[in-house]
């Protein structure tokens, strides 16, 4: 029987994986938590897996698990612990770049959702072993097939400032920023979204996945378009689809995909669709896509000084605006960084947030 390892088994993604492993009748046999014990517990419960672990370690005991891995040293050994040849790695954050580095190094395939993997560690990656959970990148995947492409497209939901005076977005507030226009996420992902940093991290993550520079990204106001792709031959093929990771999960866990998995898109209820430019003056941080796309060592400078001012700016430290000035500053500090080993990526990572925090 086919089986899994799933990292991040309580967020969104997580909780999707285990229900089409369900689906297909895949045995989990190791689940990792953040500190969401209730549901990590219930999961437990329900697919008896033989290995868990828990990221916080403050919430050990809360665990109904004997043997129990803690900490981000016990994901390591939980991994090394795992049989299973497919890992998804659904993490959030910084936290889940060494366990994707550790499952490629295992000869494991990775079923890849964590951006920053990919952003911060990109060049270390063997990317021929993962397979892109992200919806815009799934959609790519999906449409590559082996013809010819002139240029990549992903999409944006531009933020829940989209609609915003550009005088006035420098000033928006904590509960502004967070009012997403098409869905909920997490916080520091909506802060994102408004920023446009989470689509400077797609630009790259599709980089490195299909070894290109060939990359843009375009608003499309509705989400329904995750991807287009620009063929040799002039023509241009678009991935419609219902937001639901229900489908890249599936193909992900590499399994025959028969029968309807979404439901169908009704393009008349849709009506039109609608595509914006990305804006410099609206989203100040686009203007370093294609800098990053030549630099992509500086991924990790990025992603080192989003890390810090969006937890500043949801503690309400700092102003919306001192995001994008304070990542224009570390960028410019660091301009020309090169990663050259593992070892380097925590020493960059901790060198940025001293910097800013002068």
């Amino acid at each position: 029987m086919q089986s899994i390892v799933v990292l991040g088994s309580t967020g969104s993604i997580g909780v999707n994986t285990l229900k089409i492993a369900k689906k297909f009748g895949i045995k989990v046999e190791g689940i990792v938590a953040n500190s969401n014990t209730t549901l990590l517990n219930q999961q437990i419960e329900k697919f008896q897996p033989k290995y868990v672990a828990i990221a916080n370690e403050k919430k050990k005991d809360a665990v109904k698990f004997d043997s129990l891995f803690v900490g981000s040293g016990g994901i390591i050994e939980l991994l090394h612990h795992c049989q299973s040849p497919l890992v998804v790695n659904a993490m959030v954050g910084y936290s889940g770049v060494m366990p994707s580095i550790e499952c490629l190094k295992l000869g494991k395939r990775l079923a890849l959702a964590n951006k920053e993997s990919l952003v911060v560690a990109g060049k270390f990656l063997d990317c021929t072993q993962i397979h892109p959970i992200d919806s815009e990148h799934f959609g790519l995947w999906y449409l590559m097939g082996e013809k010819k492409f002139s240029k990549l497209y992903i999409t944006a939901s531009g933020g829940a400032l989209r609609d915003w005076d550009v005088a006035k977005m420098k000033d928006a507030r904590v509960e502004d920023v967070l009012r997403h226009p098409n869905w909920s996420m997490g916080q520091k992902i909506t802060v994102d979204s408004a920023t446009m940093v989470n689509k400077l991290f797609e630009v790259l993550e599709a980089k490195w996945l299909f070894n290109t520079d060939k990359i843009d990204a375009l608003i499309e106001e509705k989400s329904i378009i995750h991807a287009l792709i620009e063929f040799e031959d002039g023509s241009t093929t678009a991935h419609i689809a219902d937001v639901d990771m229900k489908l890249p999960i599936a193909y992900a866990l590499n399994q025959k995909i028969e029968g309807q998995i979404l439901k169908p898109i009704d393009l008349l209820k849709v009506g039109s669709l609608k595509f914006k430019s990305i804006e410099e003056q609206k989203y100040p941080l686009w203007k370093m896509k294609d800098y990053l796309l030549q630099n992509p060592d500086m991924g990790l400078v990025l992603n080192a000084a989003n890390d810090m001012m969006v937890e500043k700016f949801l503690n309400k430290e700092v102003s919306f605006e001192a995001i994008y000035k304070n990542i224009d500053k570390a960028i410019e500090k660091f301009d020309g960084f090169i990663l050259n080993s593992l070892s380097d990526i925590e020493l960059c990572n901790s060198a940025v947030r001293n910097f800013l925090l002068t």
